[in-house]
């Protein structure tokens, strides 16, 4: 499988699930509530690093596709992005076959003369989201504190982890921007926050949260996920490879799992969702 992570630097990870969320509806002519099984593939996409560009293409051309199928002639509207599953896929190789050969761009000021795109979030705003999320786990502890295992632990660990961060987060004050605004006129780059190491960290976070949970579940919840998500999945499963269909099911039952128990999703791809 292609290392979809090497090609997927000119798309901005943060507005991505908005953009394709408004381009399926844009497509399908009409907005709809946002399925579970759509907010999975839409994360499937994201965590394997599949541009944006190629999600845009491969779902005109799964629409394009579609319009010339007999469910289309009977009047019944594509209704879900799994039926886009193969074209995006398919456009994600296109591109990194295309991208094979192509040398890195420059992102920042410096020898290239290009300067650096601004920070998708300010540090207050991030601030704001660690706090946030940090109560609604401590909320989640609270009222799951008869769950067996560690998952009321985790939450707390969790909670304490993200105000250790928030320090480090804190606006800056005048003397920090008059340092900052001379660095620029100099053409020195300010100190930027390193949003994809912060990303990471809050991945090993939010997996360790998701293994607590699921071990903490009972039997007849997890079963209730199994069903709903079997009914969901049952008119593409066809259309998916084992692999695929894998990544799926757990990013749905995460989802879903989180939604009951009420425990915050930390990366930073829903800071803007």
């Amino acid at each position: 499988m292609l290392e979809w992570r090497a090609v997927a630097e000119a798309f901005n990870y943060f507005n991505y699930y908005t953009e394709i969320e408004e381009h399926f509806w844009r497509k399908r002519g009409a907005h709809m509530l946002v399925s579970p099984l759509d907010w999975a593939i839409v994360e499937t996409w994201q965590k394997a690093g599949i541009p944006l560009e190629a999600v845009l293409q491969g779902i005109d051309s799964a629409f394009e596709a579609y319009a010339r199928s007999r469910r289309s002639a009977a009047g019944r509207p594509l209704k879900s992005l799994a039926y886009c599953v193969d074209a995006v896929l398919e456009a994600a190789e296109q591109q990194a076959e295309a991208a094979a050969g192509k040398g890195p761009e420059a992102g920042a000021a410096g020898a290239s003369g290009r300067v650096r795109a601004a920070e998708p979030f300010s540090r207050e705003e991030l601030r704001h989201y660690f706090e946030h999320n940090a109560g609604k786990l401590e909320q989640a502890a609270n009222a799951q504190a008869a769950l067996t295992g560690e998952f009321p632990t985790r939450c707390r660990e969790t909670a304490q982890k993200l105000r250790e961060w928030m320090p480090s987060l804190k606006p800056m004050s005048h003397g920090d921007l008059k340092v900052a605004a001379t660095e620029v006129a100099a053409g020195v780059a300010p100190e930027r926050l390193d949003l994809e190491e912060m990303e990471r960290r809050l991945a090993v976070l939010e997996e360790k949260l998701s293994a607590a949970l699921t071990a903490a579940a009972d039997e007849e919840t997890l079963l209730a996920i199994r069903r709903e998500m079997d009914r969901a999945l049952a008119p593409y499963r066809r259309k998916m490879t084992a692999a695929q269909l894998a990544q799926l099911e757990r990013q749905y039952t995460q989802k879903r799992l989180f939604e009951k128990y009420g425990v915050p999703r930390l990366s930073l791809f829903y800071l803007i969702s």
